[in-house]
């Protein structure tokens, strides 16, 4: 099950929306919305809003439908800003004349998702974690034989030579 939250018309360019969106993209909700708190872009508490929502969407669909949604198995699935509708801007310029330029509107997208298997990655953790306490035997060296391949090197050289006619 997806869930999705959009927030459009965004005075913000995309360019500079994509970076942040590109630091939560796979990750956990609650890393992403860990890590939009602590960056120090302009955009990024609009996207902590838009993030927030999109895990509110998740409740409230879960309790309409009476489905069973974990909220700490969901993850960004997609971020994606759009260009929206540019703003056309006159700048005074010398001599009476003017110079355009461009207002940049986004349009954003969150979409979240709930991890499968999940129980059984808890399950290989602990296994794993068995394993490292269990005491690590020395790895022995070894060393491949490098004159094996000088020898076929001297035959293929022996043999592109060119035979001298007289």
């Amino acid at each position: 099950m997806e869930f999705t939250a959009k927030l459009n018309y965004v005075r913000v360019s995309p360019q500079k929306a994509r970076l942040v969106l590109d630091l939560i993209k796979g990750r956990r909700v609650e890393e992403a919305l860990d890590t939009l708190r602590f960056t120090k872009k302009g955009i990024a508490p609009q996207i902590y809003k838009l993030l927030r929502s999109a895990v509110e969407n998740a409740n409230y669909v879960s309790a309409e439908k009476s489905l069973d949604v974990d909220v700490d198995r969901l993850y960004v699935k997609h971020a994606i800003a759009n260009d929206g509708p540019r703003m056309k801007r006159i700048r005074p310029a010398p001599m009476g004349r003017a110079y355009r330029y461009q207002r940049r509107i986004s349009h954003l997208n969150i979409v979240l998702a709930e991890k499968a298997g999940d129980a059984t990655k808890a399950t290989a953790q602990v296994v794993t974690d068995e394993k490292a306490a269990a005491p690590k035997k020395a790895a022995k060296k070894v060393v491949k034989k490098a004159p094996a391949k000088k020898a076929a090197a001297a035959k293929k050289g022996a043999a592109k030579k060119p035979v001298k006619k007289k």
